[in-house]
């Protein structure tokens, strides 16, 4: 027997010992009328909390509990615990909700939950940027309404979800690309995931183009080289007609061996994990030795300047720092027609860094080839880059061997006006050898 019923009992032997006291006391009749009297009063109480309890039960409000006394204080406590228990397992329940919401918003992934009529039920923040929809107004639209991208509406429809779909020109800037695929789940309901795959796209076009572009470097010299042979060994030629096809055959192995040696030296700089070595690095020498490679390769068809400051030095790694140097130097030189000016200048900036700049009055570059100028074999005039005899690779070993020693580089170029390399170093890149007021700034460096 629970406590109910225990409660009940007792208090049905109570009421009927009062009323037989009554009635020994007083006479049957008073008896008769205490048990009435009790028995109506217990009815007005029962029906007084039966009201209460449906009160509660129409509209609970968790912690506020009735007091009584006897049967329904004990109902009223009872459903008190029962209350506290589901408001437990609710709390923890959403607390559980609240954390899986967390998850997938700190998801790298795009997420939307489709309904079984194709319309969104949630999403998080990545696949509103991905897709430039909207968590709340969006809510209940049809995904074809908002995506009417005719090749996702396609693969929607298709039901063919086992390969991912690949997205063009999407996201904000409508320049990324995704890949997203569909996931179905529950009672015909779609799950939607998409990831970035941009830099995975524009490395793989790099590959792709590396590849093409090297096979291509390779391939022209090959069969210069190739043809020259079987005419020199196929045909009778005079000895000073070998002696120009032998030159010609030199010049294209050069050509070749430059592009082999280069592709080396990205090679090294690429696979090297090992930051450069901290030697002090005398810029004093480095001009010298830049205006002295500057004229042999001008042959005097040009006017070179070179400025800079007295006791401002670098650190890092000579070699490496001297081949970039020597490339913009050497850049300049070539793209800049007879009678034109080169100025390499190198001096100290406001922040406490250094600026080493190559400034020349060739034909410019056009603003849209100056984003791709450190691509690998990128030529803005293949045919004129190969009169001039460079790899294509100088300026992408330039941008690695800056990014080595924390520099960056800034081209600004006007067509037809001339261009301006300038490479940037951090304070911590740079050594003084005396204060740079000493010398004021500016001062030619003697070649």
């Amino acid at each position: 027997m629970n406590i109910i019923w225990a409660r009940a009992l007792t208090f049905l032997i109570l009421q009927a010992a009062i009323s037989a006291a009554v009635g020994w006391l007083f006479g049957a009749n008073v008896g008769y009328i205490t048990a009435i009297v009790l028995l109506v009063t217990q009815l007005l109480f029962n029906v007084h909390h039966a009201q209460r309890l449906w009160r509660l039960l129409d509209a609970p409000v968790y912690g506020e509990v009735p007091s009584a006394l006897g049967l329904w204080g004990e109902i009223y406590y009872r459903l008190h615990k029962l209350a506290k228990r589901w408001h437990n397992q609710v709390k923890q329940v959403e607390q559980q909700h609240a954390r899986f919401i967390q998850a997938i918003q700190a998801s790298p992934n795009g997420v939307i939950m489709l309904d079984e009529h194709n319309q969104i039920e949630w999403c998080n923040a990545i696949a509103e940027v991905h897709f430039g929809i909207d968590a709340k107004r969006d809510l209940r639209q049809q995904i074809t309404h908002l995506l009417r991208t005719p090749a996702f509406v396609h693969y929607l429809s298709s039901e063919r979800y086992d390969e991912a779909l690949l997205m063009h020109h999407m996201g904000e800037k409508r320049n990324n690309v995704l890949s997203m695929q569909v996931f179905p789940y529950g009672d015909h309901r779609k799950l939607i995931i998409s990831l970035d795959v941009t830099d995975l796209e524009r490395t793989d076009s790099m590959r792709r183009d590396f590849v093409a572009n090297v096979s291509h470097e390779l391939k022209t010299p090959l069969t210069v080289l190739s043809g020259f042979l079987e005419t020199v060994g196929e045909l009778p030629l005079s000895p000073d007609e070998i002696q120009r096809y032998v030159e010609i055959m030199r010049q294209q192995a050069s050509r070749m061996q430059n592009i082999v040696n280069d592709l080396l030296t990205l090679a090294k700089l690429e696979g090297s994990g090992k930051p450069p070595p901290d030697e002090r690095v005398d810029m004093g020498m480095q001009l010298r030795s830049l205006r002295n490679d500057a004229e042999g390769l001008s042959q005097g068809q040009h006017v070179i300047e070179v400025t800079g400051t007295e006791g401002l030095d670098l650190r890092g790694a000579e070699g490496e720092l001297h081949s970039a140097f020597s490339n913009l130097v050497s850049n300049a030189v070539r793209y800049t027609p007879p009678g034109g000016k080169i100025r390499i200048e190198w001096g100290a900036t406001a922040d406490g860094g250094a600026r080493f700049a190559v400034t020349d009055s060739g034909l410019g570059i056009p603003a849209e080839h100056i984003p791709r100028l450190t691509e690998r074999f990128y030529r803005i005039d293949r045919s004129r880059s190969r009169d001039t005899g460079g790899t294509g690779l100088g300026l992408a070993i330039v941008k690695h061997v800056l990014t080595r020693h924390q520099a960056d580089l800034k081209v600004t170029s006007e067509v037809g006006h001339g261009s301006t390399f300038a490479i940037q170093f951090p304070p911590t890149r740079v050594a003084q050898r005396a204060p740079v007021d000493a010398t004021p700034p500016g001062a030619t460096v003697d070649g």
